[in-house]
């Protein structure tokens, strides 16, 4: 086989399996209220910021480095990530999380643009390690109520409030 083939195949084999780890995604035309109309542009944003968030929370738990949620999470949010991470850490505990599915519906859309609320159905693997071994999983589904905030370059999670659903 050519090198030029083989690197081919590599590329794709590697995009397949990165495209088999993103979640479904669903997302219900956005008619939020509020009085400013919610651009194409802004709506997909949001969503990519969104989404990066949950990998930025995973991978924030799963290594126990509450730095990693800087770039996408503030206030609120942030907050209590960051004491659910210092807990789990001086438990010798780590989490991980893997999204499966999300299912956004815009709710409100501020007058000054300066924020964005939606409500996402998201299903998910919750899997708990004590010093790397398994000790806990279940598939989780739960209504999240999200608030985001503009940043310089992106939108921000402020606040996520999660309640279980059966």
């Amino acid at each position: 086989m050519s090198r030029h083939l083989m690197i081919h195949c590599i590329a794709f084999g590697l995009s397949a399996c990165l495209a088999a780890a993103q979640p479904a995604l669903r997302v219900e035309p956005a008619q939020p209220q509020g009085s400013q109309a919610l651009a194409e542009q802004t709506r997909s944003g949001v969503i990519s910021d969104y989404l990066s968030a949950w990998q930025s929370m995973g991978s924030a738990l799963e290594q126990n480095r509450p730095e990693l949620l800087d770039r996408d999470f503030v206030g609120s949010a942030k907050d209590e990530l960051s004491s659910t991470i210092a807990q789990q850490a001086s438990l010798g505990m780590r989490s991980r999380y893997r999204d499966d599915a999300h299912d956004i519906r815009f709710v409100f859309y501020s007058p000054d643009g300066l924020s964005i609320e939606l409500t996402d159905d998201a299903e998910y693997e919750f899997q708990v390690y004590a010093r790397d071994k398994l000790q806990a999983a279940q598939r989780m589904h739960a209504r999240y109520v999200v608030i985001l905030t503009p940043g310089a370059a992106r939108w921000s999670v402020r606040v996520l409030q999660a309640s279980p659903q059966e």
